[in-house]
């Protein structure tokens, strides 16, 4: 089969769609799926710079969400059948023309819903809906501020949010996300470049959940901006690893701070990927199917574009995602 290698870290231009071993039969509780397009994502950058190695076992191959269609299924697998089209949450090997999944991070693509559009929710889906909704417990009439709103994760959880009846603030930093941002359902929109978060949350009266990116270079300030027992949910560090946190200002807010990631999660067990595929597909789903929520696409490119695709979504004008198209 053929997939997106690379020549040494580095830049964009390290990728070469190459021709790779094709992948054994699929083992007890593994789906085998052909692949019909794949989301690019943030840790695919850092992967490709060697900053972001796949946890042990885990393909080399870059990419950690893809939709296509089951080709095989090994023993035990009852879920999804020979033929049918879905899409998966993977540890590694999305850029490809193939990939092995167990059945457990395998979803159907939602009633109504392009294929090629379904490659790009699986990654936003579990990481929003682990943070917002099982980890934070967001719900009706509680205010959510959402950094980068206009990235992949910040349009997918100004949605879900609306749809659980919740307020949304933004940061970005330009008027065009903003204004994406607001078409999605954010009601407070704030240019990062422009204004101080942390004084606008202020006179709301803080933030009942945030949702960070930005790890340490905003950790102070995301603590001043919490309403009393607020939540600051840190799912990337694009700010820097480490940060000074004022223990005192967290005490006077009863505030909590979650640091999570999903790729390194265990395949099930407590807090593992199964469980938060199911909960996906058992609440989220629905609502997809409805287009209440649905995947926002800044572009789709064929994989053999895989280098334009990164420099997309490293690009300050891209809201949404950024797919790559394997198969027509």
């Amino acid at each position: 089969m053929y997939a997106i290698t690379l020549d040494g870290f580095g830049g964009p231009e390290v990728m070469r769609w190459a021709s790779v071993a094709d992948l054994p039969a699929p083992g007890p509780g593994e789906v085998l799926i052909e692949v019909a397009a794949a989301g690019v994502n943030r840790a695919d950058l850092m992967q490709r710079q060697g900053f972001y190695p796949p946890p042990p076992g885990a393909s080399e191959v870059l990419g950690l969400e893809c939709s296509g269609v089951v080709s095989r299924v090994g023993a035990g697998v009852r879920d999804f059948e020979v033929g049918q089209s879905v899409c998966a949450l993977l540890s590694g090997g999305g850029y490809a023309e193939q990939v092995l999944v167990p059945e457990t991070q395998v979803l159907p693509v939602p009633d109504g819903l392009d294929v090629v559009a379904a490659a790009g929710l699986p990654e936003v889906a579990a990481t929003v809906w682990s943070n917002l909704v099982m980890r934070a417990g967001l719900h009706a009439g509680q205010l959510l501020l959402v950094h980068g709103g206009g990235s992949g994760i910040g349009t997918h959880a100004i949605q879900v949010a609306v749809s659980l009846g919740a307020r949304v603030a933004v940061t970005a930093g330009s008027g065009a996300k903003l204004a994406r941002c607001k078409e999605l359902g954010a009601s407070t929109l704030i240019n990062y470049r422009e204004a101080d978060f942390v004084a606008v949350l202020g006179d709301m009266g803080g933030a009942d959940v945030i949702l960070d990116n930005m790890g340490a270079a905003y950790l102070g300030r995301n603590v001043a901006a919490l309403a009393p027992d607020g939540q600051l949910c840190v799912i990337g560090m694009q700010g820097g690893a480490r940060g000074e946190l004022n223990l005192g200002a967290l005490l006077g807010k009863r505030g909590t701070i979650h640091a999570t990631g999903l790729r390194g999660r265990p395949a099930t067990g407590r807090a593992g990927k199964a469980e938060i595929i199911a909960e996906v597909r058992r609440q989220l789903w629905p609502l997809v199917a409805e287009g209440v929520v649905a995947p926002v696409v800044h572009a789709e490119l064929p994989v053999t574009e895989a280098a334009e695709g990164h420099r997309l979504l490293d690009s300050a004008e891209t809201v949404g995602k950024v797919i790559l198209r394997v198969r027509d």
